[in-house]
């Protein structure tokens, strides 16, 4: 599963990128929860917990149904 998340994040990242930030995958857990680490701009943007679970979370749930949770850490 772990290679389906990098290849959803990649996805992601370019929206990322453009604003100055990234996301780096951290761990991919059995139960479905995703580890996530907001670098960059991304890491000290105000509107960050939304860019993750709007975006980066709702994107990883559309492609891979196992996903339940994307959390930053």
């Amino acid at each position: 599963m772990r290679e389906q998340v990098e290849k959803v994040l990649d996805k992601v990242r370019t929206m990322l990128i453009a604003e100055g930030g990234n996301v780096e995958l951290v761990d991919v857990s059995d139960d479905g929860v995703v580890k996530v680490k907001l670098t960059g701009a991304c890491s000290f943007c105000p509107m960050s917990q939304m860019t993750l679970k709007m975006g980066i979370e709702q994107a990883l749930k559309q492609e891979i149904p196992q996903i339940k949770e994307v959390i930053s850490v």
